[in-house]
């Protein structure tokens, strides 16, 4: 199957075929291969294979074919080069910014993340004298205005974490490239198979497949996409020597996970804007945060560059934080917990959570008030889905 052109095939078809190298026992499903090292038929041989001169498999920790067929199948669906497997979400930011960054460096990021990448940024990169700058998403005078000469990278997630508010990729990408800079988008709410950022100008796609590409909530990873040049000459060295790595087995889930991804994700944005709507029509619920809906400030925007909304819906409930919690603690079937991505549905505080190792101050800069909660749609009835929330909101 590796002779086939899988850029010729729809985004489903490659979530299902594409990536796979059967062994010579000619397996019809994906193997795995839980070894940490390998075996050479010589000195000769092990000495062609660390020094590079000669193809193959070295070491688990940066050569294994489980994590490597994951790897091939997400970058033909992101329409990217390469793809490097990392042990986290949050590897894969660590990863490129070791890789990309040096002392003296400047970063632009979002004010709207995910709290532990703005912690990245502001607490660990800055003791490597790296500045951050963090500015509103949709600004992009702000962005400009931002830039430096040691500028080295934009960094944002759109749709953002927990708002859904939605960056311009395209001119954010010209931005970047004009300043001799480059542009990072997180993927992780839309996946590719709602949004490519990498045909959008892209330079570097960063994912948790943590989320929606495992979508049954079993194992920890992330992953780092873009040209080949990129990743093989700044980042691919930092993971082989500093070790961000994916096991095999995280690798074989997630490969399989790409399987049904298309399908997964037509369903959760199915289900979330059903949910959004049946909110936007509740007495205690201030404000709905979902692109899906044509009220949506950025709803357009998010039209022009995605092939659909995703599954995560955020609405602020009247009274505050109490009757937040009131609402989560009153759900029986929905989940509460703070991961999202899952077939099962889940809801979390945002601003006692996911945000709140940011201080009170960066929480209202980013719009995380005590009265907001985040909802992760699943894949249950959405009639059940509106009953649990129901429940809450009707109690006040």
């Amino acid at each position: 199957m590796s002779d086939i052109d899988w850029q010729d095939y729809s985004i489903e078809t490659q979530g299902v075929r594409a990536g796979q190298q059967r062994t010579p026992e000619n397996e019809h499903s994906d193997a795995i291969f839980p070894t940490s090292s390998y075996v050479f038929g010589s000195a000769q041989e092990a000495f062609e294979r660390f020094s590079g001169k000669a193809a193959g498999n070295i070491y688990s920790r940066f050569t294994n074919p489980t994590v490597r067929a994951f790897e091939n199948r997400l970058a033909v669906m992101e329409g990217a080069e390469r793809a490097m497997a990392t042990s986290s979400g949050m590897a894969a930011i660590n990863v490129v910014c070791l890789g990309l960054l040096s002392a003296g460096d400047h970063v632009i990021c979002s004010r709207s993340v995910f709290g532990n990448t703005a912690l990245m940024f502001k607490n660990i990169m800055q003791k490597f004298a790296v500045e951050t700058t963090f500015v509103d998403l949709d600004d992009i005078n702000a962005w400009a205005s931002a830039i430096k000469p040691n500028t080295r990278f934009l960094f944002l997630e759109t749709p953002s974490n927990p708002l859904g508010n939605v960056a311009d990729i395209k001119a954010l990408a010209e931005l970047a490239h004009a300043n001799g800079a480059l542009l990072i988008v997180d993927n992780v709410y839309c996946t590719p198979a709602l949004q490519k950022p990498l045909s959008l100008g892209a330079d570097l796609v960063v994912h948790s497949a943590t989320k929606y590409i495992d979508g049954q909530g079993r194992c920890i990873g992330g992953a780092v996409v873009g040209n080949n040049a990129l990743i093989e000459e700044k980042i691919y060295p930092i993971l082989r020597t500093a070790g961000h790595t994916m096991s095999p087995f995280n690798a074989w889930v997630f490969h399989k996970g790409l399987e049904t991804l298309s399908l997964r994700m037509e369903k959760h944005c199915s289900n979330a804007l059903i949910v959004a709507r049946w909110l936007e029509q509740q007495s205690n619920v201030e404000k709905v945060y979902y692109t899906g809906l044509a009220n949506h400030p950025q709803h357009e925007l998010a039209k022009q560059q995605q092939s659909g909304f995703g599954g995560i819906v955020s609405f602020e409930v009247k009274g505050g934080k109490n009757n937040a919690w009131k609402v989560i603690d009153m759900t029986q079937m929905i989940s509460i917990t703070a991961n999202l991505g899952d077939v099962k549905s889940m809801i979390t505080h945002p601003s006692t959570t996911t945000h709140g190792r940011l201080t009170e101050e960066e929480r209202n800069k980013a719009g995380i008030t005590d009265a907001l909660i985040r909802l992760g749609v699943g894949l249950e009835n959405a009639g059940d889905i509106t009953a649990d929330l129901h429940r809450g909101l009707s109690s006040f």
